[in-house]
């Protein structure tokens, strides 16, 4: 019995979403725009300004990165895997690599924590100043 009666239920629902469907394409259109020149436009959004890196603030950040990538021939103790070098590489480089581990689009576990902490600024001093180490 409960059988004709769920039927039934989703055909008046289905007859009742048709129904305001074509109500809806039968509505009247919206009037016409006014003229662009009679309403003011905004101005065009910009992009977001360029962070200036400081390296001085830089280094004191990058005392954690030390205890990878500072190891002597770039190999963790354990497990036993090679770690980049991050001195001297571009800054650009650098700022997408941790934006990317701190997104979540570049994968590593520990890289991610890492960078998920800093703020945008954190991650411009950080590149300002490994770029410059030699």
């Amino acid at each position: 019995m409960m059988r004709p009666l769920m039927i039934a239920a989703c055909f008046l629902l289905t007859a009742t979403a048709f129904s305001a469907s074509a109500q809806d394409a039968q509505a009247p259109a919206a009037p016409a725009a006014a003229p662009a020149a009679a309403t003011p436009t905004a101005p065009a959004p910009t992009a977001p300004a360029q962070l200036k890196g400081d390296a001085a603030r830089g280094k004191q950040l990058t005392y954690t990165c030390q205890g990878c990538h500072g190891v002597t021939g770039y190999k963790n103790a354990y497990p036993n895997y090679h770690v980049p070098r991050i001195g001297g590489q571009s800054e650009v480089y650098l700022t997408n690599a941790l934006t990317e581990y701190k997104k979540g689009t570049r994968k590593h576990p520990t890289m991610q924590a890492q960078a998920q902490s800093f703020s945008d600024q954190d991650i411009a001093d950080i590149a300002a100043f490994l770029s410059t180490v030699k």
